[in-house]
């Protein structure tokens, strides 16, 4: 734990900077969760409800974080637990309304207007939104956040050999999929 999050932790256990302190936390991590969800779930307006979600849960739970993590950590956890949670009501729902969940998924990132990216930026898109959740979610980590294995290994709780495996197969299954798309 750096010194700027030893503060920021001191200024979130004191009443009197609590409400400073956790807009503070917010504003450092509101973007990064951002992408991070949105990675996930594909649309601007899900992400938007998972983050906000993500951020009433850390305040809610402040009085529990132990520091055995960084800050950091903590809130990537809570807002992976929450977009898990979310993709799996969205998929139960799907499937009680007979639809492909992972079809929805790839249309709506078709559809989403928040989606600026070109035809290949769309193509990856698909290609990992054709993963399956935990490869995805481990792909977008690793990938995109530039997370190390061990920090993910953190927020998931898994081990890092399992993490470079799932990574490496999340890979090769995107590699094809662009290869069949594109050729």
């Amino acid at each position: 734990m750096n010194w700027q999050e030893k503060h920021l932790l001191r200024a979130l256990r004191h009443p009197d900077t609590l409400h400073k302190a956790f807009e503070e936390l917010v504003k450092a991590h509101q973007e990064p969760l951002y992408w991070h969800i949105r990675k996930m779930v594909a649309l601007h307006d899900d992400t938007n409800d998972i983050l906000q979600n993500t951020f009433i849960k850390a305040w809610k739970g402040l009085n529990n974080f132990r520091g055995e993590s960084t800050l950091s950590t903590w809130l990537y956890r809570i807002a992976t637990n929450e977009t898990l949670t979310f993709l799996e009501q969205k998929k139960q729902r799907a499937l009680t309304l007979g639809n492909d969940y992972q079809e929805e998924l790839l249309q709506q990132l078709s559809a989403d207007p928040y989606f600026d990216g070109d035809q290949l930026q769309l193509v990856l898109q698909k290609a990992i939104l054709s993963l399956p959740e935990k490869q995805r979610l481990i792909f977008n980590m690793k990938y995109f956040s530039d997370m190390t294995y061990e920090e993910i290994s953190q927020v998931l709780n898994t081990s890092v050999g399992a993490l470079k495996a799932s990574y490496h197969h999340a890979s090769k299954k995107i590699e094809e999929q662009i290869k069949a798309t594109i050729l």
